[in-house]
């Protein structure tokens, strides 16, 4: 395939190697090489920053929600002891926090808030926890049995309009019949102080106390739930199967996953949707390769006859053509990856200069806790990204390549 790979060659470069050559076909060809090449880097540049998105998000996530979390189903018979023990076990468990839930109701004055109360000891919460853990230590060290005091979301306590010292009243629900009715348990806490994950769900309605005085509002003796540390959050599900099989079916076991599945979901299939979108922007620069080709083969019927004429077949003409599209496919494909790297090596670089050129801020601070826009390039992006234009280049060369087999050499000489 020797001559084919340089009579390709020859007909891709075009009037650089022929000055008596059609311009317009070598024009066609840089046009089709810059449209892949800006389509593939188009596509590695959002893929990157959708994944550094929801890499940021799931490790704010992941700052205030569990790895896993195990829930007794029964009443408690001091199996505290056992459960640690169990769960200790295990290779990849970093930390092991009880806890107890509560769906409360908080008010002061006329302001009335629905909450998620989280009971927690803070020396174990700072174990499984990254955002208690980077707490002011005398902030976690407020929250004392029998204090009484309440850590709240910033956004919670903004809406509250509360500050660190002041007292609001917590209602939780309490379903033991007192004969008129049903009646909530009230209670008074101290604002300790607020925190902030830099997730609104969670700022705007987490509050956190005392695992002691949450047994004691919710009428517990024993925390019946537990929060888990693993080393890799995205094998949870493993771990989680490896764990129950030392649990008794009493305990329930959720990974971070499953609680936050619609959200994750809706981040994947956004994802899919992006690719296939800018995947259109490869494929339309595809179709400048079928008009170079079909130029190309249009300009070249003489020489194809002449081929023909000499014993070439059908095959040879037409891995010559379709080589011819590969190499713009090839270049457009390479180029389209390195300035993809480049760009999201240099992303935040590029948008300061766009910031300053037009007068508006991609991150508004008052709206988004990012400094950066995060990004996260993939190995396998890479490959898919690259894998798919060089397919669509090769699909653009199927008819042409066709086209120029299908020349009878007869007729393209007397016509020539």
């Amino acid at each position: 395939m020797q001559f084919e790979w340089q009579l390709a060659w020859a007909y891709w470069r075009g009037r650089r190697s022929n000055p008596t050559g059609n311009g317009f076909i070598s024009f066609i060809a840089l046009l089709s090489v810059l449209g892949i090449a800006l389509g593939v880097a188009a596509l590695i540049t959002v893929l990157s920053v959708m994944n550094g998105f929801q890499k940021e998000v799931r490790n704010r996530m992941l700052s205030v929600v569990s790895h896993l979390e195990l829930h007794l189903r029964a009443e408690p018979q001091s199996h505290d002891a056992k459960v640690r023990q169990t769960l200790a076990a295990h290779p990849e468990v970093l930390g092991i926090a009880p806890f107890e839930p509560m769906q409360v109701l908080l008010t002061r004055d006329e302001v009335l808030r629905a909450a998620l109360i989280r009971g927690i000891d803070p020396r174990d919460e700072a174990k499984v926890s990254s955002m208690v853990a980077e707490m002011p230590v005398a902030l976690r060290d407020s929250l004392q049995g029998g204090a009484w005091r309440i850590i709240l979301g910033r956004e919670l306590a903004r809406s509250l309009g509360v500050l660190p010292g002041d007292r609001i009243v917590v209602m939780a629900p309490d379903l033991g019949n007192h004969g008129a009715g049903f009646a909530p348990r009230m209670r008074q806490f101290e604002v300790a102080g607020v925190f902030e994950s830099g997730h609104y769900e969670y700022d705007s309605a987490l509050a956190l106390v005392h695992i002691d005085d949450a047994l004691k509002l919710n009428r517990q003796q024993q925390a019946q739930h537990w929060r888990i540390l693993t080393s890799d959050p995205l094998r949870v599900r493993r771990i989680a199967s490896e764990l129950a099989q030392g649990l008794d079916d009493r305990y329930e076991l959720r990974d971070w996953s499953q609680e936050n599945r619609v959200w994750f979901e809706a981040v994947q299939v956004e994802k899919r949707m992006m690719f296939i979108i800018l995947t259109l922007i490869v494929a339309v620069a595809s179709f400048n390769l079928v008009s170079m080709l079909v130029m190309t083969v249009i300009d070249k019927r003489a020489d194809i006859a002449i081929l023909r004429s000499m014993g070439a077949g059908r095959w040879s003409v037409m891995r010559i053509f379709m080589f011819q599209g590969l190499a713009s496919g090839s270049l457009g494909t390479g180029l389209g990856l390195g300035l993809g790297l480049v760009l999201v090596a240099s992303l935040d670089a590029v948008l300061r200069f766009l910031e300053r050129m037009f007068g508006f801020e991609v991150l508004p601070k008052g709206i988004y806790l990012l400094q950066r826009i995060p990004t996260d390039l993939h190995l396998s992006d890479l490959f898919e990204v690259a894998l798919i234009a060089l397919c669509l280049s090769f699909l653009a060369t199927l008819y042409p390549s066709w086209r120029a087999a299908s020349t009878k050499p007869a007729d393209a000489l007397r016509h020539g």
